[in-house]
């Protein structure tokens, strides 16, 4: 039923969009090209025939939307097993790091060794000026 209701909105959004294109705006806009189909039905009811398709269009999809909202297919069982998996991962891999890598061992800072000091740089001597 959900997937009936998904098309549907679809086939109407594409519509919609058709229709709107094609409608006379104060421009011209798309509906200058359709010339024929005004010599058809006459320029005064084309207007009429998009408009109210246009609005009835909108209507439709307001209603299939909410007619959706009521049908999404939901499972209580699904939500439970993926809460379930983020807290077991959380309580594994606090940090969040990615898979693979260690978390640190310690909160403590970082810190230089005292015992090594870097050695001296040795200076090189000036080139003697002839």
């Amino acid at each position: 039923m959900y997937l009936l209701f998904v098309i549907l909105m679809v086939i109407a959004a594409l519509l919609m969009c058709f229709i709107v294109l094609i409608q006379n705006s104060k421009g011209g806009g798309l509906a200058s090209g359709f010339s024929s189909s005004n010599a058809i039905m006459g320029v005064r009811k084309t207007t009429d025939f998009l408009e109210k398709a246009t609005w009835g269009l909108a209507i439709f999809m307001v209603v299939m939307s909410i007619a959706t909202a009521y049908v999404v297919p939901r499972s209580a069982v699904a939500t439970d097993a993926v809460l379930e998996q983020a807290q077991k991962e959380q309580q594994t891999n606090p940090y969040n790091l990615p898979a693979g890598t260690a978390a640190p061992q310690s909160e403590a800072p970082a810190t230089a060794p005292a015992t090594e000091t870097p050695a001296p740089a040795a200076e090189t001597p000036a080139p003697a000026a002839e």
